[in-house]
């Protein structure tokens, strides 16, 4: 009677494992390889890659992986550091930088800071963002770290840490340096982190503003990113271009739920920059759509039995999250396979991994959702087990 019990409930929680699979929320599952091959569309430049950044995942990439100079772009590690610190609580955005000789004498596009100068963080970050200022930028290194050779040291370990593998950073501002490289893959990488913090949000759509200096000057800003004033959804995130690198850019666009960043590298000018990017945003709208698949902690129905425990079954539940980008009309190909034992042994711990759901896309797995206990269940003593011995025993007479 109890094989009987138990291969029902089995039976029952597969069921209701793909009835609760459902798309209420979002996971950072990164693909291996982009969802098309080739480009399908004309690209004129050097690199580009198309992504979905919650998922992670690439739609379509060009010479993703060539390394070549990316000018301003490289300030999107600057500006990640410094929100970093500040979210830590390592800086605050109110704290006071005396500008340094070596931060005034920055080349390039400038805030126009003098020496001695006083500005808060708060300014050189938006000065960051916005103007894609060389000299806010080597003034918030040096804040940060101290100098801007160490600033870059730190911009280099945390490429690493975000498995950036083709990334070189000689300099903070992406000023003309021998032995500074990157790629469009590892510039979305870095773009995917970025985008995580709200602070850089309250930069990245300001069109124009202005710095005060202490001696009654005005600098005007305007941001290097026009797609913010003519592409609906665009948001950021950063623009660059030198000689060595032509012109190039990361550009983040969301509509609706879905957000996708677009990186083009080496482009032969910077209208034909703002083209690309929108051309290349326009075709991922225009065909994909993020599909929620699993939100973790969403309960499933039913409990799986447990032996030899102080209770006779755990309630279950997904323990992660996932989303995946699809294109538009291909939901049927998503497929969900629960993996549950019939039954579990106790002792188990709240939280512990109990089975999982594989998920599969056109038969090629694309993630797998853990299920988890929802409560520990402890091992069944001499009296619990009398109990239900006697419960049972009422319960069939």
């Amino acid at each position: 009677m109890r094989t009987k019990r138990c291969a029902l409930m089995k039976g029952f929680l597969v069921l209701l494992a793909f009835m609760l699979i459902v798309p209420t929320a979002l996971a950072n599952e990164t693909l291996p390889s982009p969802l098309e091959e080739g480009q399908p569309i004309p690209i004129a430049a050097k690199s580009a890659l198309l992504m979905e950044p919650v998922s992670g995942q690439v739609i379509f990439a060009m010479n993703a992986d060539e390394p070549r100079p990316i000018a301003s772009v490289t300030k999107i590690m600057g500006i990640l550091l410094a929100c970093e610190a500040v979210e830590q609580e390592r800086v605050s955005l109110t704290d006071e930088i005396t500008i340094s000789k070596a931060a005034a004498g920055m080349g390039g596009s400038q805030v126009l800071l003098d020496v001695g100068e006083v500005q808060p963080l708060s300014v050189l970050i938006k000065s960051m963002v916005v103007g894609s200022a060389n000299d806010a930028t080597v003034a918030v290194g040096e804040h940060l770290f101290g100098s801007e050779q160490l600033f870059v040291e730190r911009m280099n370990k945390r490429a690493k840490e975000l498995g950036m593998q083709n990334t070189n950073f000689v300099n903070s501002t992406g000023l003309p340096a021998e032995g500074a490289y990157s790629t469009a893959r590892d510039v979305a990488i870095m773009s995917m982190e970025l985008i995580k913090h709200d602070l850089f949000f309250e930069d990245s759509h300001i069109w124009m503003d202005e710095v005060q200096h202490p001696d009654g000057r005005v600098t005007q800003l305007t941001n290097t990113n026009r797609l913010i004033r003519t592409y609906e959804g665009a948001d950021g995130i950063k623009t660059g271009s030198t000689n060595q690198a032509g012109y190039c850019m990361s550009a983040s666009a969301k509509r609706g739920d879905m957000r996708l960043i677009a990186v083009v590298l080496g482009a032969n000018s910077g209208k034909e920059r703002f083209s690309i990017a929108s051309q290349i945003l326009d075709y991922g709208f225009a065909n994909y759509r993020s599909f929620r698949v699993a939100e973790k902690g969403a309960k499933v129905r039913g409990q799986l039995p447990v032996t030899g425990g102080a209770k006779q079954s755990v309630q279950l539940l997904l323990g992660g999250d996932l989303s995946l980008l699809i294109q538009k009309g291909d939901e049927q190909e998503i497929q969900l396979t629960p993996d549950l034992p019939s039954s579990m042994h106790a002792p188990i711990a709240e939280g512990e991994q109990v089975g999982s759901v594989l998920v599969t896309r056109g038969g090629r797995s694309v993630g797998k959702i853990p299920v988890v206990a929802a409560e520990g269940v402890e091992r069944q003593n001499y009296g619990t087990g009398w109990e239900r011995v006697l419960r049972e025993w009422f319960y069939l007479k």
